[in-house]
């Protein structure tokens, strides 16, 4: 059966937690119901899903801000990679931020998985020379 894309519901996101565990190596703090239902609140489509069989294989999160569109969880299964699932995850995200007049996508890749950087410079992404990343966790305490 072929792949489909489209946005996910509620429903899925047990699945889909399940999904980004066995699929990525770097958890987020965000990984749980609250945040799925969070983003689904603001933006109904931003959370994609392919689904084979009706069951989730992959995802990609395509967030717009209102100045800058940023792609997040893309995350395909292992035994469903090489297949072009990834590619069509981050064509359908642009399209979607495209819509929302989206001109500038940032996303964030580890730097120590090749893999992960080799493919998304092959889908025409490039690195920010100079940029680094910060991040802090609401709610919980911080480091002094």
């Amino acid at each position: 059966m072929a792949v489909e894309l489209g946005p996910a519901d509620p429903p899925q996101f047990p699945a889909i937690l399940s999904l980004w565990r066995e699929a990525t190596e770097v958890p987020s703090s965000t990984d749980d119901l609250a945040g799925l239902t969070a983003l689904w609140r603001r933006d109904p489509r931003a959370l994609i899903v392919a689904t084979e069989d009706g069951r989730p294989v992959g995802t990609v999160i395509a967030a717009w801000d209102g100045w800058r569109g940023g792609l997040y969880r893309l995350a395909v299964l292992p035994s469903h990679r090489g297949r072009g699932i990834a590619r069509a995850l981050v064509a359908d995200g642009e399209a979607h931020l495209g819509r929302h007049g989206c001109r500038r996508i940032s996303l964030f890749a580890v730097a120590a998985h090749t893999g992960a950087v080799a493919f998304w410079n092959a889908v025409g992404y490039r690195p920010d020379d100079g940029e680094i990343r910060f991040t802090t966790n609401l709610g919980r305490p911080r480091d002094t």
